[in-house]
């Protein structure tokens, strides 16, 4: 959605989280009677790919022939407390993510983008030549029935 203010036009963006491969994302209700409200709420299961055939591709859950132990996966790694999806940490990851990228767009340099920090989402203001102040808040989902 997006809002026209007196100097400012606000713009929210849901973003919507896929799992990586060999990843599933499980809601977790309270008591069975209404969604989680958190992100803290959602699971990351990892998915056993032994008896698929992906080529080189390791298995999360089983030890292979030339590893004995089970892979470490990199999404519990970085953006999970346990095996939760972690919101600060996503949202950390996101605000340093667009900053990165915004640093690569010379065609932008006329502008400033500010990522103002957050621990539940990414916000972003782009104040630009004209005065009018643009701002960006992207917010975090998960769909329920997603794979």
């Amino acid at each position: 959605s997006w809002s026209i203010f007196e100097d400012r036009v606000l713009y929210q963006l849901v973003v919507f989280l896929q799992p990586p491969p060999r990843h599933s994302f499980r809601l977790e209700l309270y008591g069975g009677e209404r969604l989680p409200e958190r992100c803290s709420s959602v699971r990351v299961v990892l998915e056993c790919t032994c008896s698929r055939i992906m080529g080189d591709t390791f298995c999360f859950l089983h030890p292979s022939k030339n590893n004995q132990t089970a892979q470490h996966s990199p999404l519990l790694q970085t953006l999970c407390t346990g095996c939760y999806l972690d919101v600060e940490e996503i949202a950390c990851w996101v605000q340093n993510l667009v900053q990165t990228a915004w640093e690569h767009l010379p065609q932008w340099q006329h502008w400033q983008l500010t990522v103002v920090p957050s621990s539940h989402s990414c916000r972003m203001l782009l104040p630009s030549p004209s005065k009018m102040q643009l701002c960006a808040l992207l917010v975090f989902a998960v769909e329920q029935g997603s794979p």
